[in-house]
């Protein structure tokens, strides 16, 4: 499993959330400053279309998912899939 969050470091209230609320479930991420890096931006911008961050990318066996902005039930649905993997419902 991967989740990367491209981020903003400053006023992004919903960067703050999402990542807080991945913090607090215990499930990993990396963190990308799209300010700091262009080819992330790039990425978030041409490649998934996205003009708003936060933007999440959950990559779990080969199966992608990806977000933009404070999603609430994408980020409960991740957390949750998440915490079935360690109790070893998910493989």
């Amino acid at each position: 499993m991967t989740l990367t969050i491209y981020t903003k470091p400053a006023g992004c209230f919903g960067c703050t959330k999402t990542k807080q609320k991945f913090t607090d479930a215990g499930v990993a991420f990396t963190e990308v400053d799209v300010t700091t890096n262009q080819a992330a931006f790039e990425y978030i911008t041409e490649e998934l279309g996205y003009s708003q961050v936060p933007v999440v990318v959950y990559d779990k066996e080969s199966s992608e998912d990806h977000w933009s902005g404070l999603n609430p039930a994408k980020v409960a649905r991740v957390i949750e899939i998440e915490a079935a993997v360690r109790q070893g419902a998910f493989t």
